[in-house]
Order: structure tokens, then sequence, then C-alpha cells
């Protein structure tokens, strides 16, 4: 059993998904020029975050009020959560660059916000699948989400390598190594959204 075409949980799913693209694809592309734009950028992310968290409590209140759910309650609100997940990880690092004051993304920055822009289309491709109930072609974009958080691995690796070597500053080692770590939490949410998504294949294919 899977979504029916406009059932309710597919719609606040698909919420969720969009909010979570439009913010990545914000974050993404959002130039920073100097120590006034950091705030614009934090406050806007705080802004999706928000209606986040409100697309999560419409949810949980359908959830509790629900007799009968298209797929098991616990799976639509792992779902719900870890793609929630995502973006207060982006929030969170957008309040980073702004208490750093940091206006200059580097280049290992940059390759980890281009890995997670591309998970994010993939998560957002699998839940449109899933309302349309096509639980098999779900598979490919987990893999997807999947290949791009094991080149986060490698991007956290290489990052702190080169902080360490070209540094001389120590607090800036230490604020750079905490957004390199922070961008790496947030591939391994959108790892668990895929993990998620598989485990829904699973029980319902």
């Amino acid at each position: 059993m899977a979504f029916k075409k406009q059932d309710k949980f597919s719609n606040l799913l698909s919420n969720i998904s969009t909010n979570l693209k439009e913010s990545t694809n914000f974050f993404t592309d959002y130039k920073l020029k100097n120590i006034s734009d950091l705030k614009i950028f934090s406050e806007k992310m705080k802004e999706y975050e928000s209606s986040g968290d409100t697309f999560v409590h419409e949810i949980i209140k359908e959830l509790n009020d629900a007799f009968i759910t298209p797929i098991e309650r616990e799976d639509i609100l792992q779902l719900a959560m870890c793609m929630d997940d995502v973006l207060d990880g982006l929030e969170a690092t957008a309040a980073l660059f702004e208490m750093y004051s940091i206006t200059q993304a580097d280049e290992f920055m940059k390759k980890f916000v281009d890995a997670i822009q591309s998970s994010v289309v993939e998560i957002d491709k699998a839940i449109e699948l899933l309302s349309n109930k096509k639980l098999q072609q779900i598979r490919e974009h987990a893999i997807k989400i999947k290949d791009y958080e094991s080149q986060c691995d490698n991007i956290l690796r290489q990052s702190i390598k080169n902080i360490f070597n070209v540094e001389k500053d120590p607090i800036r080692i230490i604020q750079y190594k905490e957004i390199y770590e922070n961008l790496e939490d947030v591939a391994d949410s959108c790892q668990t959204v895929a993990n998620t998504l598989e485990t829904i294949i699973m029980k319902n294919a």
C-alpha cells in the first residue's frame, strides 16, 4: 500500500521537500559580499527552517488524528523528521557564517554545498515518486544520495587536511573546521533520508 495521488500525507511531505529544495537553492545561490549580507542570509534561512517546522507539526497532528495511514506512521514521521534535519543543518551553518563573519566560502565549502544541493534534488524526485506510488523507481535516487554523502566524506578529509596545512590562525582553523563538519553532518542527514526511503520501499513494494 502506498500514497494515493492526493493523499494529505503525500501533500505534506511534498511541502517539506519543496521547502527544503527552495531553502537549499537559496543557500547555494545567495551571494555574500559583506557583513550585512550575512544577517540577511542567516535570517532568510531561519524563515525556511521555521516553515519546515510548521510542516512537520502539521504531519504530527495529522498522524495523531488519522485512523488509517497509507504507509506506517513511523515511516511517515521519520521521513518528515530527517528531511527537516537537512534543513536544520543548513540553517545552523548559515548561522555559523554570520557568527564568525565569514563572507567568502572556500572551494571545499562549495564542493560540500554542491553535493548537498544535488542530494536534495534527488530527495525531491523521490518524494514525488512516493506520492505517485512508484516505489521501485525511488531506489536509484536513494543510491545517488548515498554516493553524494560518500563524496562529502572525502571532501571533509581533504578540507581538514588543507586547513591545517595552509591556515596559520588557530581561531580560523577552529571556525572553518566546524563549518566543514556541519556540512558533512547535513550530507549524513541526506543519507538518513535515503535510508528511510529504502525502508519504505522494502516494507511496501
